[in-house]
């Protein structure tokens, strides 16, 4: 599994925004967001809702990182072996359809996770990537301060923040990056684990 702290450069102090759920009609507006802030990321994307009006090529041209999210969004726990690894190798199926990358990171739905779920991630030449800074986006719809507070209360040099495709994470999202930046960090996307 991906440690956070073993991310970021040394020299930065960086944090790495996520954003998991998606593809997703609040994409291309994250997608702006994200480059009007000079802010990197990665997005972690259901197979089954990618199809090839999604944004693919733009999240990779633009230096953000496109990871797995499983095909379905089940809890993997619930799961045989070859349950795990068919939704997991769905999901890749579906996002190499459309993208000039390959997908090197994988999180599981709810977080939730076993050891089947981590030789299937071994197998398939992924890492595990999970979090240390969850905005509860999903649950904070009418509350936008508290996902702001919710995130820059726990961040840290290296912390991988939890965010979601959703119209409220769009709605604060500049505001959060701005209050990031002042504290001095930089928004990186999860590098390349692959050398060459």
């Amino acid at each position: 599994m991906t440690n956070a702290a073993s991310l970021a450069p040394a020299e930065k102090k960086a944090v790495f925004l996520t954003f998991d759920d998606g593809p997703s009609r609040t994409t291309h507006q994250i997608l702006d967001i994200l480059k009007d802030k000079q802010a990197k990321a990665a997005f972690f994307w259901q197979g089954r809702l990618v199809h090839p009006q999604r944004p693919a090529r733009r999240v990779i041209e633009e230096g953000h990182t496109l990871g797995s999210h499983t095909h379905r969004h089940p809890n993997l726990t619930s799961l045989s072996f070859d349950k795990q690894k068919h939704e997991i190798q769905s999901s890749l199926d579906s996002i190499k359809s459309i993208s000039p990358a390959p997908v090197e990171y994988f999180r599981p739905p709810y977080g939730r996770y076993n050891e089947e779920t981590v030789r299937v991630v071994n197998e398939l030449g992924l890492e595990l990537v999970m979090w240390d800074t969850a905005s509860f986006d999903w649950k904070e719809k009418k509350s936008p301060e508290a996902i702001l507070s919710n995130v820059m209360d726990t961040i840290q040099p290296g912390s991988i923040v939890l965010l979601h495709e959703l119209q409220q994470t769009v709605s604060i999202l500049p505001e959060l990056i701005d209050l990031i930046h002042k504290e001095g960090y930089t928004c990186l996307a999860l590098p390349s684990q692959r050398s060459g």
